[in-house]
């Protein structure tokens, strides 16, 4: 089935969805149409020679000729800290108040890279496993995507290696492309993009000529196939290399956190005995507190078998169960990391496994 999934990303590349132009002094336009219909928007946004991932209020505050955001945008839909339901302790009783998911705002993400659109893929899998999650479901059904191609890539990114492209339109509504300094290249992805076409016919223009895409993507070699990342990890989980790969690793949780496709959360009662609230947060299973048992066993008492369950669950777990990459090719958390351990050198180390055991 992950091959089915491969061939269903891949297949991008010959589908032709409706193509447009729109000059870069139109896009401001689109950002007004939708701050009159009251979405709230997020973008990418420089600060002190980082960009990060936030709502704007104007147009000239993104930055949309930046390499990656420092965390992900999964927290839009996944929020970091999330209120599931206030409770109260009177004489009458207790009582529960829900949190009212249709009050949840309409949001728009612009600029977002292939990487983080496709993991919002992952999100949905794990979120709608067994039950569907209703404050996952209700805010993804709420966000419209504008994604962007890359036109530039770093040592870290390897996207090809996890089935996708520098512009794989796959999560977008509206898919952008840099061909000048002045112009993008407007794919129409989903029936949502195509409202967003209807509603602003008069920004977008017809092309004149055929373009071709792929010469305005940066280029990010192959070097993995996840099918063979995912059949040498069945023989692998008592070697040796899962120390070694770990003998630098902290044990700080920083890899999971920028993530955009981490999902592990805690749950936990704030308040006193009369009144408070129930989250959830965000946790990670690289945290040596993660698996503690209330007897005070650890099944995974080891920062080495923690590492190790981070790998099998992106690229054995979550395949194998809901037939899915729990991986895109980012590299946040090789850029994230304090003592520079690279997700991609390691995933390169497990493809060799057989000559190295």
């Amino acid at each position: 089935m992950l091959k089915i999934k491969k061939i269903l990303l891949n297949s991008e590349a010959l589908m032709k969805f409706q193509q447009k132009l729109i000059n870069t002094e139109q896009l401001p336009r689109l950002f007004d149409a939708f701050t009159k219909s009251n979405h709230q928007q997020y973008g990418p946004v420089e600060q002190s020679g980082k960009t990060l991932y936030q709502p704007v209020n104007e147009y000239n505050q993104m930055n949309s000729n930046y390499l990656q955001t420092v965390q992900s945008i999964k927290s839009v839909v996944f929020p970091k800290i999330e209120k599931l339901f206030d409770y109260r302790i009177t004489k009458e009783g207790t009582k529960v108040i829900d949190v009212d998911v249709e009050k949840f705002p309409d949001r728009v993400l612009w600029f977002v890279h292939p990487c983080d659109a496709a993991a919002f893929d992952v999100l949905k899998a794990i979120f709608s496993w067994d039950v569907k999650d209703k404050f996952f479901t209700s805010r993804w059904e709420k966000i419209t995507i504008i994604g962007l191609a890359c036109s530039k890539s770093d040592s870290y990114c390897f996207c090809t290696s996890v089935n996708l492209d520098p512009g794989s339109t796959h999560g977008s509504d509206l898919f952008l492309t840099p061909i000048s300094e002045h112009e993008f290249l407007v794919e129409i992805v989903t029936d949502k993009g195509n409202d967003l076409l209807t509603q602003n016919a008069d920004l977008f223009s017809e092309l004149s000529t055929e373009i071709r895409k792929e010469e305005h993507l940066t280029k990010i070699e192959k070097k993995l196939k996840p099918e063979d990342i995912e059949q040498r990890l069945t023989k692998a989980f008592e070697s040796e290399m899962w120390q070694d790969q770990s003998l630098r690793c902290l044990g700080c949780g920083a890899c999971a956190y920028v993530c955009p496709t981490c999902a592990c959360f805690d749950i936990q009662d704030e308040g006193n005995l009369y009144s408070g609230s129930r989250v959830r947060c965000w946790d990670s299973c690289g945290l040596s507190l993660f698996t503690l048992h209330t007897s005070g066993h650890n099944p995974r008492s080891e920062q080495h078998q923690r590492w190790r369950q981070r790998i099998f669950h992106k690229f054995s777990y979550l395949p194998e169960r809901l037939k899915i990459l729990g991986c895109v090719g980012c590299g946040r958390c090789s850029r994230a990391c304090p003592v520079d351990m690279n997700i991609k050198e390691h995933l390169e180390t497990i493809s060799r496994f057989e000559t190295i055991r």
